[in-house]
Parts: structure tokens; C-alpha cells; sequence
């Protein structure tokens, strides 16, 4: 459909903005998506400032149980909100292909460490 975005739209876009920018980079431009959906009295993301703020991602077409659950799934420590921790990991779990590389990454660094 012309002018929605899915979580799958998202996902393919992680793995292209960290070869475009590099870890670092990545990262910061995480931070910067966090800013956007956090609440600012509160300094985390909130139900409410995510539903309030989701489509200045693209994610204006999600129900407010895909949210939440997006919460829930990203909320690691159970306090009913994401920090910008969490967020982080959560963007990366939500992509595959992110999580691949990763783990290929991980494999080699422990294969030369091995080694040693």
C-alpha cells in the first residue's frame, strides 16, 4: 500500500544505515530515533509518547496493541517503559539481518581469540 510503513520497512533499513554509517554511526542515529518517541518530562519512551510520536518514524499505521507489545517486547527490566538502552537493543532485535551480522561478528572474534 502506497504511504504505510511496516516494522518489515524498518527492519531492511537497519542493516543499510549501518554500512552507510558505521557503528558509531548507527548508534547515534539510534539515540536520535529515541529522543524522538521518549517522553521529555520523563526521559524514556512511555505507551503514550510512542503512540504521540510514532509517526515521526513511519509507524503511524500501527494499533495500539502492536505498540504495546512493541513495548513489552523491548521492556527488559519490567518497568513498563523503555530507556534508551532497551531501545537500542530492541532495533536490533528487530532486525534479522542486524542480529545475523552481529553473531557472524561475535563468531570470528571468539574463532581469533581461540586461536591465541
Amino acid at each position: 500500500m502506497a504511504g504505510t510503513t511496516k516494522a518489515n520497512d524498518f527492519e531492511d533499513m537497519l542493516p543499510m544505515m549501518a554500512n552507510k554509517l558505521g557503528g558509531d554511526g548507527l548508534i547515534r542515529e539510534l539515540c536520535n530515533g529515541f529522543r524522538l518517541l521518549m517522553d521529555k518530562e520523563r526521559g524514556v519512551i512511555t505507551f503514550e509518547s510512542l503512540k504521540k510520536n510514532s509517526a515521526l518514524l513511519g509507524l503511524q499505521n500501527l494499533r495500539d496493541d502492536e505498540l504495546m507489545s512493541m513495548l513489552r517486547e523491548g521492556d527488559l527490566n519490567g518497568d513498563g517503559h523503555l530507556d534508551q538502552m532497551e531501545f537500542c537493543v530492541l532495533m536490533f532485535r528487530l532486525s534479522p539481518q542486524l542480529m545475523e551480522e552481529s553473531q557472524d561478528l561475535l563468531e570470528i572474534a571468539l574463532q581469533h581469540e581461540l586461536k591465541r
